[in-house]
């Protein structure tokens, strides 16, 4: 059943987070939990570098913190390849 929830946790997040970078329309329903899901664990490692508590579960500040990651890897993604989504 997690591996469910991540996935539906990361294709929300994933979707919000290219909505935000302007990316929707290019990256399909895949792309969006893989940004999601991975967007959510670079948000966590950069949460707790700084002190704070990661993901701690599916609740709205994980949902902030994974939405932040997942803005932050696209952004990132664009900057090396000079290119859109």
């Amino acid at each position: 059943m997690d591996v469910l929830l991540w996935i539906i946790f990361g294709g929300v997040v994933g979707w919000i987070a290219s909505m935000i970078i302007g990316t929707d329309a290019r990256q399909g329903m895949s792309g969006n939990i893989i940004v999601g899901i991975i967007g959510a664990v670079l948000g966590g490692f950069i949460m707790d570098s700084f002190g704070q508590s990661g993901i701690i579960g599916f609740n709205i500040y994980s949902f902030f913190v994974a939405i932040l990651g997942s803005i932050l890897l696209l952004w990132i993604y664009r900057a090396f390849t000079h290119r859109k989504i």
